[in-house]
């Protein structure tokens, strides 16, 4: 089995069905918790990498020092080593900022079951083989990429967002959409603070009430297509780290 090294950024942002994947396989990753003071460990010893979602941006590196040096690792690992990388919301994010693409505020913040929408080099990639051209995935963020780096590929986008999935290298990816999200995922999401507020500026009240009965009821092809593309990276990244 491949080695897995996980980065999680906050308690609420768990490996989610990701993680429920990874067991399935038999895998066993090391899952490191910057926001409980986990340092990075020799990445040599490992396949692949899996980066989160988290509360905080990618530019607040005063009040997160760890970024500096995560976002360090993933270069290194993505750019210098070219192994597999799979990253989402944050995770997606850092992968941009990290290979010198352009991060900031979302001009609409996202927070629904969005509709995405493959671009032409999406329909024809390895990572949504099997997946529809346009499919529903949990979006919750009020950060994008606003500039992809040199070399990067734009392979989906959502109404709100025009880069909800990208690819660079041989087997790079970032997800701005929660492929690992759960429905206690959105319940814990929707009782933060930062998502309230955010909330309260943009929808009526209740609104994520609503969200959470949408993805309720939609679950079950989440999971699926969160399979789907999870077991289209593995063959991806393992065909990788043979050559």
């Amino acid at each position: 089995m491949p080695r897995v090294i996980i980065f999680q950024h906050s308690p609420s942002c768990s490996a989610g069905t990701i993680a429920g994947h990874l067991k399935a396989d038999g895998a066993e990753p090391t899952i490191i918790k910057f926001y409980a003071g986990d340092q990075i460990p020799d990445l040599d010893q490992f396949n692949i990498m899996i980066v989160l979602g988290g509360t905080m941006d990618v530019w607040e590196e005063d009040a997160y020092p760890w970024l500096r040096a995560e976002k360090a690792a993933i270069r290194r690992w993505v750019k210098d080593l070219d192994r597999p990388y799979f990253g989402v919301c944050l995770g997606h994010q850092l992968l941009a900022d990290s290979l010198g693409g352009e991060v900031g505020p979302a001009t609409a913040c996202e927070f629904d079951l969005a509709e995405i929408s493959l671009s032409d080099e999406g329909m024809c990639h390895r990572l949504f083989e099997g997946v529809e051209p346009l499919f529903r995935g949990v979006q919750w963020h009020c950060a994008e990429v606003k500039r992809l780096p040199d070399g990067a590929t734009c392979l989906a986008s959502s109404p709100q967002c025009r880069v909800a999935a990208m690819s660079y290298g041989s087997a790079a990816f970032g997800l701005q959409y929660h492929i690992e999200a759960s429905e206690q995922s959105i319940r814990e999401w929707a009782d933060s603070d930062a998502s309230r507020a955010a909330l309260a500026r943009q929808y009526p009240p209740n609104y994520a009430v609503g969200v959470q009965r949408r993805v309720s009821e939609s679950f079950a092809d989440i999971l699926k297509n969160s399979r789907r593309i999870y077991d289209n990276f593995m063959h991806v990244a393992i065909e990788q780290m043979q050559d």
